[in-house]
């Protein structure tokens, strides 16, 4: 999964990028609440961790940018602010959960995925079709009965198929979701991850619609 954080302060947000990618992740990181805003309007994020005190333009004016335009994606706003009001505000505002600073990385993983969970309707760490399952807490696909446990970019594929059922993706919406910006990515990067998959498992466990990208069968 791709996320976008946007944090001002340099060590929590170096810390954050770090505990992200340890988790398999893919992460951007602005530091500032304009840049912030552009950021997020590029897309490609599965995720948003917003502050809210930042320079520029507020979290929270942010929040409520996004809400308002339509924006559905999960998001979880970090501040190092406590007072019952600013939390009040932020989950009004559409924020889908909020965390206090200081806190800690398990907490921050095990609310993200929470969150998640609750976009995708799933009332287990679980997202998946008749044939496939993908676990998000362990990392392991199941498919008609063989379990693997995927590699990052492997599982962040599969996650990104997983999350729409039988929506076909373009390669440059899987490029999207799975790169953060700098990453050089090869043209015929996506490709070598679905031949992974699908030698793990089966062709069929990812089926290719010709000139238009990639799906998972409902």
């Amino acid at each position: 999964m791709r996320v976008l954080v946007i944090e001002d302060d340099a060590m929590l947000g170096k810390a954050l990028v770090q505990a992200l990618e340890d988790a398999d992740m893919s992460v951007d990181w602005v530091r500032d609440g304009r840049l912030g805003e552009e950021a997020v309007a590029v897309g490609g994020h599965g995720f948003v961790l917003l502050d809210i005190g930042l320079p520029g333009r507020s979290g929270l004016e942010i929040l409520r940018s996004l809400r308002l335009a339509g924006d559905k994606r999960p998001i979880l706003m970090i501040t190092a602010r406590d007072e019952l009001d600013d939390r009040v505000a932020g989950l009004d505002l559409g924020a889908d959960d909020y965390l206090v600073k200081p806190f800690e990385v398990k907490e921050l993983l095990a609310r993200m995925r929470a969150v998640l969970r609750r976009h995708g309707g799933q009332a287990v760490s679980i997202l998946g079709t008749s044939e496939v399952e993908l676990d998000l807490s362990s990392h392991e696909v199941t498919y008609r009965g063989h379990r693997e446990v995927l590699p990052a970019r492997e599982f962040a594929l599969m996650q990104a198929l997983l999350d729409r059922p039988g929506t076909i993706l373009s390669r440059t919406q899987l490029e999207e979701k799975l790169y953060g910006w700098g990453e050089e990515v090869e043209s015929n990067a996506v490709d070598v991850l679905i031949h992974y998959v699908r030698r793990k498992f089966d062709k069929d466990i990812i089926r290719n619609i010709r000139g238009a990208g990639w799906m998972v069968p409902k």
